[in-house]
């Protein structure tokens, strides 16, 4: 499950690096915005392709421009010096002004300057390179097969309804990835079969619900990859004021999610655990029989990856594309996905052991870091 969040989306790479290393391949993927993203080049790709696929892709997209590809050659002691935070605001500066390759790039002429019509007059970038990009490096068909289940999140305009786009239902398309990932009002509308959508981030940035809310349900291993922490320091300036307020925003209340989970499953187990004690007769009546449809006893193992930013990183650190922090975000999550997977404890089934049969782990908070 992937969250969304922009140029933090490279520890998603770095975590299935490390899932796809330990022969871990996902039967289901879920994303949202830049989690669609990752999510559509695992499904879309041979699972011995995977990997490189999705570097390619953020390769391609922390490419520099002219101006600021030098940056990538400093020495640490040049970083230090010239100040790395400084770094990363130019090289936010330039995705804002000179767009991002394989992404999006600026409009010529701003939306306050056109016609109340079309596409230009909502949005400040131009997503054809994504589109372009998706093309290249997703397999549609393998996508679609079936071989790896993919759900993406999004906003229906009109409605204000959040649904997902599911290839258990759907026939997933470019667009349909283009969708998820426009967050207003940076990108324009997306259109899908007459309908206008947004980044299903603006409603809810993480995909757990839709996954354990699926039917019938079944033991499942969750690694659940959140890109923003909802856990932080109160701010001292505007600018961590900002930091804050996304990451409170787009975290989308991950572990009070989890929670509420468990306590649906212990209320089905103990349902469950009613019904197996009532004679037969009083089984087979229609409420029984509705109550057993709903709480059969399944395991489920959610494994969180939460990406913690430095501080240097601010209020940019989701529109910053610079090589150099692509291959901090990617070796996070890498490293991250490695601690977790050295607890074999994550892997045992919760069942009978556990009231609600959910087990929840984070290394950074139940592991040995």
């Amino acid at each position: 499950m992937l969250q969304g969040g922009g140029a933090l989306g490279s520890y998603q790479g770095g975590v299935y690096q490390a899932l796809a290393e330990a022969a871990l391949h996902p039967t289901w993927v879920a994303g949202i915005s830049i989690g669609a993203i990752n999510a559509a080049l695992i499904a879309g790709n041979k699972p011995a392709e995977r990997v490189a696929k999705i570097r390619q892709f953020w390769q391609e997209v922390t490419a520099q421009s002219p101006p600021l590809s030098c940056l990538d050659s400093l020495t640490a002691e040049a970083r230090t010096e010239i100040g790395q935070a400084w770094l990363n605001h130019l090289s936010a500066l330039s995705a804002a002004t000179l767009g991002v390759p394989g992404l999006y790039t600026p409009r010529m002429v701003p939306p306050w300057a056109r016609p109340a019509d079309g596409d230009g007059a909502t949005s400040f970038y131009d997503m054809s390179p994504l589109a372009e990009t998706l093309k290249r490096l997703v397999d549609f068909g393998r996508l679609n097969s079936g071989e790896t289940r993919l759900s993406i999140g999004a906003v229906n305009i009109r409605s204000g309804n959040f649904i997902y786009f599911d290839t258990l239902t759907d026939v997933i398309r470019t667009d349909h990835i283009l969708a998820s990932a426009a967050l207003p009002p940076g990108f324009p509308p997306v259109e899908v079969d007459g309908e206008l959508y947004w980044d299903g981030g603006i409603v809810s940035n993480t995909p757990l619900q839709w996954v354990v809310a699926s039917e019938p349900q079944k033991d499942t291993l969750i690694f659940q990859v959140d890109l923003w922490s909802a856990r932080g320091d109160a701010p001292n300036n505007l600018a961590e004021a900002i930091t804050r307020q996304k990451e409170i925003q787009y975290s989308s209340r991950t572990r009070a999610s989890s929670d509420e989970f468990k306590k649906a499953q212990r209320l089905r187990n103990a349902v469950a655990d009613l019904l197996a004690g009532l004679p037969p007769a009083l089984r087979e009546i229609p409420a029984a029989k509705v109550l057993e449809h709903q709480s059969r006893k399944k395991s489920f193992n959610i494994i969180q990856l939460i990406y913690h930013a430095k501080h240097l990183e601010g209020s940019i650190k989701d529109f910053e594309f610079s090589h150099l922090m692509m291959t901090d975000h990617w070796s996070a999550g890498y490293h991250d996905a490695v601690r977790t997977l050295r607890h074999p404890e994550i892997f045992q089934p919760s069942g009978d052991d556990s009231v609600e049969g959910v087990f929840t782990f984070d290394v950074a908070v139940d592991g040995r870091l």
